[in-house]
């Protein structure tokens, strides 16, 4: 949301998981993303079906959309792909590597390690192209028609990583200790390697793929 604010957008935020309705058309908007959560998009809950349904408007909108964790997977149920956990039961919370496909090397190729929190990954929708993988969890990043989809957190910075991680420490931090995650302090501490560089690329995306809809 930041990024966009410095671009000049004025955000209309929209939370379905308290009620909010989402808009009937994208005439009066000119960018849509979709963040991630911690539900599942497999929860039998009415905002996430809503959520995935209302998705028809956006594709059909042509405008740009972005979907991050959740918001990616919400597109992915509604192109008729499936998620689910990793056959190992694993997951990924903290900074991995993501390897570009031929598709993706210009988008990936100043930044490939993100920040992660997920136990449950996509299969990559048809019609899609693929353009980046994973180790644990394959498929990383797609784009379809006007819509990108990402795995990982670009958004996270310093201060939402800390917020995150205080939150989760006092509620449920059992989510701190899936198989696989990485350890707190180590997250801080590539927090502090990583950030900049992160930024650097999701301004990158933003102003060049994104917002221009760039070939790839």
């Amino acid at each position: 949301g930041v990024k966009l604010k410095k671009r000049g957008y004025i955000l209309d935020i929209r939370r379905p998981s308290i009620g909010d309705k989402l808009p009937e058309n994208l005439n009066h908007h000119d960018i849509v993303v979709i963040f991630g959560g911690p539900m599942s998009v497999n929860d039998d809950q009415n905002f996430i079906k809503y959520e995935i349904e209302w998705l028809k408007i956006v594709i059909e909108s042509g405008k740009p959309f972005l979907g991050i964790c959740l918001g990616a997977q919400m597109l992915v149920k509604h192109l008729d792909g499936k998620v689910v956990k990793n056959k190992e039961g694993f997951a990924e919370v903290g900074f991995y590597k993501i390897s570009p496909t031929e598709k993706g090397r210009k988008i990936f190729e100043n930044q490939q390690i993100f920040y992660q929190w997920h136990d449950e990954g996509f299969d990559l929708p048809n019609n899609s192209v693929l353009l980046a993988t994973g180790d644990r969890f394959v498929n990383q990043a797609f784009k379809y028609n006007n819509c990108y989809a990402v795995q990982f957190h670009p958004e996270v910075n310093f201060s939402l990583h800390l917020r995150w991680l205080f939150f989760v420490l006092l509620t449920k931090p059992k989510r701190l200790m899936l198989k696989g995650s990485q350890n707190v302090f180590y997250q801080l501490l590539l927090r502090i390697k990583y950030n900049k560089a992160i930024s650097n690329w999701l301004d990158n995306f933003i102003d060049n793929y994104l917002l221009k809809n760039a070939s790839i």
